[in-house]
């Protein structure tokens, strides 16, 4: 699909036949991009698909301490995100520091054959998600400023729904591995390592270089075509200024300090309806489905009618997860529903939420944008991790959701207020030219 700018600037390339050029809705980048997402989360999520019940079944975790690993897995991505996207403004550089986040979760993946017990597990986490922190507002960065403010909801979406492909092939690789391989689990970790090294690869070969948009995005070029300068951290401090980037920072905090994590979601689910271990892999493919078929439709959609709508609307999908969890009856078609639910909620809010701070930050300081909003929410889910797996050890599984879903209905209220429309400030690009003074034209044209 194609979109054609009605008028064409000054400056602005022409097509053959005198029109404008128009830009392709998905830029070269964004699909290179989500072909290493796609084949990272191959390698991610087999590990994934196992891990909660390698460590509960396995090593004899109790929920309490998967809720701190678990924890430990998405914080400490949460806290490195934040200098991923600074860096990456600051040298001017997103593919390199993408490129060593990539890296570093390659490098840790055979570190996992070692690990046989807590400590050196969360080790080995801590490590990879440094990695995954220090690629995520880089590489988001680059699909953003690859594309229009008015498409970014779709490149997002087409995005998220490569890199989803790829968490439905991870789970299904992880079950298939754990059938036919001897030695099962580290059979999973061992794979898992040399897909991690092929994504690296495809990043360095295909990934064009360069913070700004790509050669399919028309922009006027600077005279002299000079680089501009990197970001310093008094103009990431004044990030903080903008009320919108603040108010959507909050809210997408306040909403992770009640999602439940994937893996608690999935060992609830088997908790609830007795699902056997050896299905257990196939969980994610359920959200995965639903959301690599509605992620672009509903990043279009977020496009055309609003992203706070339709951002709202994915946790409201959720909050019904939940109720379904914990209200519903034994049906047979439980935890068909549960999934659905769950890839709608990810379809509608994972590519919608940077998409909505992207049109919010300029685009020197986009990366750094990208990574406040992107950390606070880390950090609202790692303390949701802790929370919920201490309330699940105390007072068990059902009070634990019952009172992550009374949170999420009260701060989805909350979100929905703080978010509520505003004026729209003018845009000093396209704001008309004052009126001339009479006083200072010429006398034949007063």
């Amino acid at each position: 699909m194609y979109l054609a700018d009605r008028s064409a600037p000054a400056g602005a390339k022409t097509a053959p036949d005198g029109g404008p050029v128009r830009a392709r809705a998905v830029a070269q980048a964004v699909l290179a991009l989500g072909t290493v997402s796609l084949i990272t989360d191959v390698s991610s999520e087999m590990v994934t698909a196992v891990l909660p019940l390698y460590l509960v079944a396995g090593l004899g975790l109790s929920p309490l301490g998967f809720g701190a690993l678990d924890g430990v897995y998405n914080g400490v991505s949460a806290l490195v995100q934040l200098t991923g996207g600074h860096l990456a403004d600051r040298v001017r550089n997103h593919k390199l520091v993408a490129g060593i986040g990539y890296g570093l979760s390659a490098l840790c993946k055979p570190l996992l054959l070692l690990a046989h017990s807590l400590g050196p597990v969360g080790v080995v986490l801590a490590l990879e998600r440094t990695g995954k922190g220090l690629r995520t507002a880089p590489r988001d960065a680059l699909i953003s400023l690859s594309t229009p403010a008015e498409l970014q909801g779709r490149a997002f979406g087409v995005h998220r729904a490569m890199d989803t492909t790829g968490a439905l092939l991870g789970p299904l690789a992880a079950f298939f591995i754990l059938n036919v391989a001897v030695g099962g689990y580290d059979a999973v970790f061992g794979v898992s390592a040399c897909i991690a090294v092929l994504g690296v690869v495809v990043l360095m070969l295909f990934v064009p270089s360069g913070a700004g948009p790509g050669p399919d995005h028309v922009e006027t070029v600077k005279p002299g075509g000079a680089k501009p300068a990197g970001a310093n951290l008094r103009e990431a401090a004044a990030l903080l200024r903008l009320p919108r980037l603040r108010a959507l920072a909050l809210c997408a905090a306040l909403l992770g300090l009640t999602t439940v994590s994937d893996a608690f979601l999935y060992l609830l689910l088997q908790d609830r309806t007795g699902i056997r271990e050896q299905w257990f892999p196939l969980l994610p493919l359920g959200t995965a489905a639903v959301f690599l078929l509605l992620a672009v439709p509903a990043g279009a959609l977020a496009d055309r009618i609003g992203r706070r709508s339709v951002f709202l609307a994915g946790h409201a999908l959720l909050l019904a997860g939940y109720g379904l969890l914990l209200w519903a009856p034994h049906w047979p078609a439980l935890p068909y529903l549960v999934l659905a639910l769950h890839g709608l909620f990810y379809a509608a809010t994972d590519g919608v939420l940077p998409a909505a701070v992207g049109a919010t930050v300029p685009a020197k300081l986009r990366a750094t944008g990208l990574a406040l909003v992107g950390t606070g929410q880390a950090l609202a889910r790692f303390v949701c991790s802790l929370a919920f797996g201490a309330a699940w050890t105390v007072w068990g599984a059902g009070p634990a959701l019952a009172a992550a879903a009374a949170g999420l209905c009260c701060c989805a209220a909350v979100a929905g207020f703080v978010l509520r429309p505003s004026a729209p400030e003018p845009d000093p690009q396209s704001a008309p030219e004052p009126a001339p003074d009479p006083a200072r034209l010429p006398r034949g044209t007063r």
